[in-house]
């Protein structure tokens, strides 16, 4: 991961309208975005969505959010995680309208280990639900259900985005996942 001291000053300078520093942002942590969406994509098989497509859907959506404030990395990867997250939803609304609704389950269960990346299919949707009700409630909790599993950064990586303890966030972690456990239960 880049440095995030360095990331945050371009990205002080980039909101202070320095196009240079934020070009420079960008190309920093499109690598890492690429990674990420590359992990969560991983198996999936078929589809029409790639891990690059995925970063540059997400970007449009970043640049095209005129109050986003890119206070720091943290705050960066916050919103590139809703992004992911927004697209990837969105992909998966598209390709269940196309089966014309067959076939559709409800998700009652989330992985604890995410490493085998998203499911494009209606499990994301199920989750999208339950974790908009999660950020009603606790929205700490779903920024870093967001990060995890949308995301695919690990407890560590989070713990050191958000500058917490590692237990803080794998607390964070089970306590979310047995809300969204909840919520899709209920949802049946």
């Amino acid at each position: 991961m880049a440095d995030s001291a360095d990331i945050t000053l371009l990205l002080d300078a980039a909101r202070g309208g320095d196009r240079a520093a934020l070009d420079r942002v960008l190309a920093t942590l499109y690598q890492e975005l690429h990674a990420m969406a590359r992990r969560q994509l991983a198996g999936q098989h078929g589809h029409t969505l790639d891990a690059t497509a995925l970063v540059h859907e997400a970007y449009l959506k970043l640049v095209g959010r005129h109050e986003a404030q890119f206070d720091d990395r943290a705050h960066f990867f916050a919103y590139a995680a809703s992004a992911m997250r927004s697209v990837v939803v969105d992909y998966a609304r598209q390709r269940l309208a196309q089966k014309r609704g067959g076939d559709l389950h409800r998700v009652t269960e989330l992985p604890d280990d995410v490493e085998g990346g998203l499911r494009l299919d209606e499990e994301t949707l199920g989750l999208d639900a339950a974790l908009t009700k999660l950020a009603a409630v606790d929205p700490r909790l779903a920024q870093v259900v967001e990060l995890r599993y949308f995301a695919g950064l690990s407890e560590l990586e989070i713990a050191a985005l958000l500058e917490r303890s590692e237990r803080s966030i794998r607390r964070d972690w089970q306590k979310a996942r047995l809300f969204l456990l909840a919520s899709l239960k209920d949802g049946r």
